[in-house]
Protein backbone atom coordinates (compact mmCIF):
# COMPACT_ATOMS: atom_id res chain seq x y z
CA UNK A 1 0.00 0.00 0.00
CA UNK A 2 1.03 3.31 -0.86
CA UNK A 3 2.58 5.69 1.69
CA UNK A 4 0.38 8.77 2.11
CA UNK A 5 2.24 12.24 1.48
CA UNK A 6 3.29 13.81 4.41
CA UNK A 7 1.72 17.27 4.94
CA UNK A 8 5.29 18.94 5.14
CA UNK A 9 5.78 17.51 1.49
CA UNK A 10 2.67 18.85 0.31
CA UNK A 11 3.66 22.14 1.61
CA UNK A 12 7.02 21.96 0.03
CA UNK A 13 5.35 21.11 -3.15
CA UNK A 14 2.85 24.24 -3.00
CA UNK A 15 5.70 26.62 -2.70
CA UNK A 16 7.70 25.17 -5.15
CA UNK A 17 4.47 25.68 -8.04
CA UNK A 18 3.51 28.93 -6.94
CA UNK A 19 7.36 30.29 -6.98
CA UNK A 20 7.46 28.70 -10.72
CA UNK A 21 3.88 29.95 -11.58
CA UNK A 22 5.31 33.42 -10.98
CA UNK A 23 8.04 32.88 -13.25
CA UNK A 24 6.13 31.44 -16.17
CA UNK A 25 3.26 34.58 -15.61
CA UNK A 26 3.36 37.82 -17.36
CA UNK A 27 3.36 40.17 -14.64
CA UNK A 28 4.94 43.75 -16.66
CA UNK A 29 7.72 45.13 -15.30
CA UNK A 30 8.78 42.04 -13.14
CA UNK A 31 11.01 39.07 -14.66
CA UNK A 32 9.71 36.26 -16.12
CA UNK A 33 9.85 33.89 -18.76
CA UNK A 34 8.40 36.53 -21.06
CA UNK A 35 11.65 38.88 -20.64
CA UNK A 36 14.43 39.88 -18.48
CA UNK A 37 15.17 42.21 -16.47
CA UNK A 38 17.10 44.34 -14.00
CA UNK A 39 19.83 42.21 -14.24
CA UNK A 40 18.14 38.38 -13.67
CA UNK A 41 16.84 36.53 -15.84
CA UNK A 42 13.84 33.45 -14.76
CA UNK A 43 16.41 30.91 -14.31
CA UNK A 44 17.42 32.90 -11.68
CA UNK A 45 14.18 32.87 -10.32
CA UNK A 46 13.74 28.72 -10.87
CA UNK A 47 17.45 28.27 -9.21
CA UNK A 48 16.11 30.64 -6.32
CA UNK A 49 13.05 28.46 -5.73
CA UNK A 50 14.47 25.13 -5.72
CA UNK A 51 16.85 26.51 -2.86
CA UNK A 52 14.74 27.91 -0.60
CA UNK A 53 11.98 25.18 -0.70
CA UNK A 54 13.66 22.80 2.09
CA UNK A 55 14.53 25.37 4.10
CA UNK A 56 11.17 26.98 4.66
CA UNK A 57 9.21 23.94 4.31
CA UNK A 58 11.21 21.62 6.84
CA UNK A 59 9.33 20.77 10.32
CA UNK A 60 11.18 21.89 13.53
CA UNK A 61 12.64 25.09 12.48
CA UNK A 62 11.40 28.70 13.96
CA UNK A 63 10.15 31.34 11.58
CA UNK A 64 13.30 33.17 11.82
CA UNK A 65 15.35 30.83 10.99
CA UNK A 66 13.36 29.15 7.78
CA UNK A 67 13.96 32.96 6.42
CA UNK A 68 18.14 33.12 7.55
CA UNK A 69 18.54 29.34 5.97
CA UNK A 70 16.48 30.46 3.01
CA UNK A 71 18.27 33.77 2.01
CA UNK A 72 21.77 31.79 2.48
CA UNK A 73 21.16 28.82 0.41
CA UNK A 74 19.75 31.67 -2.58
CA UNK A 75 23.37 33.74 -1.79
CA UNK A 76 24.54 30.12 -2.85
CA UNK A 77 22.34 28.93 -6.09
CA UNK A 78 22.28 32.50 -7.50
CA UNK A 79 24.76 34.96 -5.57
CA UNK A 80 22.07 37.95 -5.90
CA UNK A 81 19.20 38.78 -4.34
CA UNK A 82 16.08 37.59 -6.31
CA UNK A 83 13.32 36.29 -3.43
CA UNK A 84 14.13 38.29 -0.07
CA UNK A 85 10.27 39.57 -0.06
CA UNK A 86 8.85 35.60 -0.77
CA UNK A 87 10.91 33.88 1.87
CA UNK A 88 10.18 36.65 4.02
CA UNK A 89 6.17 36.57 3.11
CA UNK A 90 6.44 32.80 2.48
CA UNK A 91 8.01 31.94 6.03
CA UNK A 92 5.31 32.28 8.59
CA UNK A 93 2.83 31.01 6.00
CA UNK A 94 4.61 27.99 5.69
CA UNK A 95 5.17 27.57 9.79
CA UNK A 96 1.78 28.04 9.97
CA UNK A 97 0.17 25.42 7.60
CA UNK A 98 3.35 22.73 9.43
CA UNK A 99 1.91 23.58 12.44
CA UNK A 100 -1.89 23.76 11.92
CA UNK A 101 -4.44 22.14 14.20
CA UNK A 102 -8.06 21.04 13.18
CA UNK A 103 -10.47 23.95 14.17
CA UNK A 104 -8.38 26.52 13.43
CA UNK A 105 -8.44 27.90 9.47
CA UNK A 106 -4.93 29.03 8.07
CA UNK A 107 -5.73 32.86 8.67
CA UNK A 108 -6.56 32.54 12.06
CA UNK A 109 -3.62 29.86 13.15
CA UNK A 110 -1.04 32.67 11.30
CA UNK A 111 -2.19 35.43 13.13
CA UNK A 112 -1.89 33.77 16.25
CA UNK A 113 2.00 32.60 14.72
CA UNK A 114 2.60 36.40 13.86
CA UNK A 115 2.08 37.47 17.42
CA UNK A 116 4.72 34.65 18.70
CA UNK A 117 6.92 35.98 16.52
CA UNK A 118 10.17 37.11 19.30
CA UNK A 119 13.56 38.85 19.27
CA UNK A 120 15.10 35.76 18.17
CA UNK A 121 13.51 35.74 15.09
CA UNK A 122 14.19 39.49 14.55
CA UNK A 123 17.64 38.64 15.11
CA UNK A 124 17.97 36.29 12.38
CA UNK A 125 15.52 37.97 9.51
CA UNK A 126 18.10 40.87 10.69
CA UNK A 127 21.12 38.78 9.21
CA UNK A 128 18.94 37.61 6.18
CA UNK A 129 18.10 41.27 5.05
CA UNK A 130 21.51 42.46 5.36
CA UNK A 131 22.70 39.49 3.53
CA UNK A 132 20.29 39.32 0.88
CA UNK A 133 21.18 43.62 0.38
CA UNK A 134 17.78 44.55 -0.94
CA UNK A 135 17.41 47.99 -3.08
CA UNK A 136 16.33 50.41 -1.49
CA UNK A 137 16.62 49.29 1.64
CA UNK A 138 18.26 53.09 2.87
CA UNK A 139 18.74 53.49 6.90
CA UNK A 140 15.92 53.35 9.25
CA UNK A 141 15.50 55.58 12.55
CA UNK A 142 13.75 53.06 14.42
CA UNK A 143 14.73 48.92 14.28
CA UNK A 144 17.30 49.54 11.21
CA UNK A 145 18.42 46.01 10.38
CA UNK A 146 21.60 47.29 10.72
CA UNK A 147 22.02 47.31 14.58
CA UNK A 148 21.07 44.44 16.97
CA UNK A 149 17.15 44.23 16.99
CA UNK A 150 15.84 45.25 20.36
CA UNK A 151 11.80 44.34 19.60
CA UNK A 152 10.50 40.59 18.49
CA UNK A 153 10.32 40.56 14.63
CA UNK A 154 6.15 41.33 15.02
CA UNK A 155 7.20 45.15 16.47
CA UNK A 156 9.85 45.90 14.09
CA UNK A 157 7.53 44.38 11.08
CA UNK A 158 4.80 46.65 12.17
CA UNK A 159 6.86 49.86 12.89
CA UNK A 160 7.97 49.61 8.56
CA UNK A 161 4.74 48.64 7.46
CA UNK A 162 4.10 51.81 5.64
CA UNK A 163 6.97 51.73 3.59
CA UNK A 164 7.11 48.17 2.83
CA UNK A 165 4.54 45.98 1.70
CA UNK A 166 5.31 42.63 2.87
CA UNK A 167 6.14 44.36 6.85
CA UNK A 168 2.17 45.03 6.18
CA UNK A 169 1.58 41.59 6.18
CA UNK A 170 2.68 40.96 9.02
CA UNK A 171 1.74 43.72 11.42
CA UNK A 172 -1.63 42.95 9.53
CA UNK A 173 -2.44 39.32 9.24
CA UNK A 174 -1.44 39.02 6.05
CA UNK A 175 -4.91 40.90 4.96
CA UNK A 176 -3.86 41.89 1.44
CA UNK A 177 -2.79 38.40 0.89
CA UNK A 178 -6.18 36.57 2.67
CA UNK A 179 -8.66 39.68 1.31
CA UNK A 180 -7.22 40.07 -1.90
CA UNK A 181 -4.66 37.94 -3.51
CA UNK A 182 -6.67 34.47 -2.63
CA UNK A 183 -10.14 34.82 -3.40
CA UNK A 184 -8.84 36.52 -6.56
CA UNK A 185 -6.80 33.94 -7.56
CA UNK A 186 -9.34 31.60 -7.22
CA UNK A 187 -11.65 33.39 -9.01
CA UNK A 188 -9.02 33.50 -11.55
CA UNK A 189 -8.34 29.88 -11.90
CA UNK A 190 -12.10 28.68 -11.88
CA UNK A 191 -12.82 31.20 -15.29
CA UNK A 192 -9.76 30.59 -17.34
CA UNK A 193 -8.17 27.06 -15.81
CA UNK A 194 -4.98 28.56 -15.96
CA UNK A 195 -2.30 28.90 -13.61
CA UNK A 196 -0.48 31.36 -15.43
CA UNK A 197 -3.10 34.07 -16.15
CA UNK A 198 -4.34 33.35 -12.62
CA UNK A 199 -1.05 34.76 -11.28
CA UNK A 200 -1.11 37.68 -13.55
CA UNK A 201 -4.66 38.56 -12.06
CA UNK A 202 -3.57 38.63 -8.73
CA UNK A 203 -0.42 40.51 -9.80
CA UNK A 204 -2.32 43.30 -11.79
CA UNK A 205 -5.03 43.00 -8.70
CA UNK A 206 -2.57 43.59 -5.82
CA UNK A 207 -0.63 46.52 -7.91
CA UNK A 208 -3.92 48.45 -8.48
CA UNK A 209 -5.29 48.07 -5.19
CA UNK A 210 -1.96 49.85 -3.35
CA UNK A 211 1.51 51.13 -4.98
CA UNK A 212 4.35 48.34 -4.77
CA UNK A 213 6.81 49.72 -1.85
CA UNK A 214 9.54 48.83 -3.72
CA UNK A 215 8.90 51.01 -6.85
CA UNK A 216 8.34 53.54 -4.01
CA UNK A 217 11.34 53.33 -2.31
CA UNK A 218 13.81 53.29 -5.48
CA UNK A 219 11.72 56.26 -7.60
CA UNK A 220 9.42 58.12 -5.37
CA UNK A 221 5.79 57.74 -4.04
CA UNK A 222 4.61 59.45 -7.50
CA UNK A 223 6.23 56.72 -9.85
CA UNK A 224 4.69 53.89 -7.50
CA UNK A 225 0.77 55.22 -7.47
CA UNK A 226 1.19 55.91 -11.28
CA UNK A 227 2.39 52.26 -11.96
CA UNK A 228 -0.84 51.74 -10.04
CA UNK A 229 -3.26 53.53 -12.03
CA UNK A 230 -2.17 51.71 -15.05
CA UNK A 231 -2.18 48.53 -13.20
CA UNK A 232 -6.23 49.74 -12.53
CA UNK A 233 -6.56 50.01 -15.87
CA UNK A 234 -5.07 46.36 -17.33
CA UNK A 235 -6.94 44.68 -13.82
CA UNK A 236 -10.34 46.11 -14.89
CA UNK A 237 -9.58 44.69 -18.55
CA UNK A 238 -8.10 42.05 -17.53
CA UNK A 239 -11.40 40.66 -15.85
CA UNK A 240 -13.58 41.36 -18.13
CA UNK A 241 -11.76 39.50 -20.40
CA UNK A 242 -13.02 35.74 -21.73
CA UNK A 243 -9.68 35.10 -23.37
CA UNK A 244 -6.97 37.07 -21.99
CA UNK A 245 -4.56 36.03 -24.35
CA UNK A 246 -5.55 38.68 -26.67
CA UNK A 247 -4.27 41.40 -24.01
CA UNK A 248 -0.64 39.92 -24.22
CA UNK A 249 0.57 41.74 -27.36
CA UNK A 250 -0.01 45.09 -25.21
CA UNK A 251 0.88 43.74 -21.41
CA UNK A 252 4.02 42.89 -23.21
CA UNK A 253 4.57 46.38 -24.35
CA UNK A 254 3.83 47.94 -21.04
CA UNK A 255 6.18 45.59 -19.40
CA UNK A 256 8.88 46.89 -22.04
CA UNK A 257 8.29 50.20 -21.14
CA UNK A 258 8.34 49.23 -17.47
CA UNK A 259 11.60 47.98 -17.57
CA UNK A 260 13.15 50.67 -19.67
CA UNK A 261 12.61 52.70 -16.49
CA UNK A 262 14.30 50.56 -14.23
CA UNK A 263 10.53 50.43 -12.54
CA UNK A 264 10.14 46.66 -10.76
CA UNK A 265 6.92 46.15 -8.97
CA UNK A 266 8.73 43.08 -6.92
CA UNK A 267 6.92 43.77 -3.73
CA UNK A 268 4.05 43.01 -5.66
CA UNK A 269 5.14 39.80 -7.18
CA UNK A 270 6.15 38.40 -3.78
CA UNK A 271 2.84 38.60 -2.43
CA UNK A 272 1.61 37.38 -5.58
CA UNK A 273 3.68 34.30 -4.90
CA UNK A 274 2.36 33.86 -0.94
CA UNK A 275 -1.16 34.53 -2.25
CA UNK A 276 -0.96 31.35 -4.64
CA UNK A 277 1.42 29.80 -1.38
CA UNK A 278 -1.82 30.59 0.47
CA UNK A 279 -4.48 28.97 -1.94
CA UNK A 280 -2.76 25.68 -1.83
CA UNK A 281 -2.14 25.39 1.71
CA UNK A 282 -5.71 26.43 2.53
CA UNK A 283 -7.10 23.62 -0.05
CA UNK A 284 -3.95 21.21 1.80
CA UNK A 285 -5.56 21.39 5.44
CA UNK A 286 -9.25 21.03 3.82
CA UNK A 287 -8.35 17.89 2.30
CA UNK A 288 -6.71 16.59 5.65
CA UNK A 289 -9.13 18.17 8.09
CA UNK A 290 -11.87 17.67 6.15
CA UNK A 291 -13.38 21.11 6.88
CA UNK A 292 -12.91 24.28 4.80
CA UNK A 293 -11.18 28.10 5.24
CA UNK A 294 -13.41 31.01 5.04
CA UNK A 295 -12.87 32.28 1.44
CA UNK A 296 -14.52 34.84 0.24
CA UNK A 297 -17.48 34.07 -2.83
CA UNK A 298 -15.28 35.23 -5.66
CA UNK A 299 -13.26 32.32 -5.03
CA UNK A 300 -13.33 29.85 -6.99
CA UNK A 301 -15.39 26.37 -5.44
CA UNK A 302 -11.98 24.00 -5.60
CA UNK A 303 -9.84 26.89 -3.71
CA UNK A 304 -6.39 25.20 -4.18
CA UNK A 305 -3.47 25.62 -7.41
CA UNK A 306 -3.05 21.59 -7.45
CA UNK A 307 -6.75 20.54 -6.88
CA UNK A 308 -7.94 22.78 -9.72
CA UNK A 309 -5.23 22.17 -11.97
CA UNK A 310 -5.05 18.24 -11.46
Amino acid sequence: MEEPVSRAALIAQALTQACLADVRALKPGNVSVYSAGHGMVADDFVLSAQAIVEPLTAPGLRVGTRILKAVEATRVAVGCNTNLGIVLACAPLAQAALVAQPGTTLREGLQALLARLDVQDAEEAYQAIRLARPGGLGRSPTHDVGEPPRVTLAVAMAAARHRDGIARQYAEGFRDVFDVGVPRAGWALARWRSEEWATTAVYLGLLARAPDTHVARKLGPAVAREVSVEAARWDTALMRCHHPQSLMPMLLDWDRRLKRQGINPGTTADLTVASLFALSLQDILDKEFGGRDAVPSTAAPSAGLRSTLH
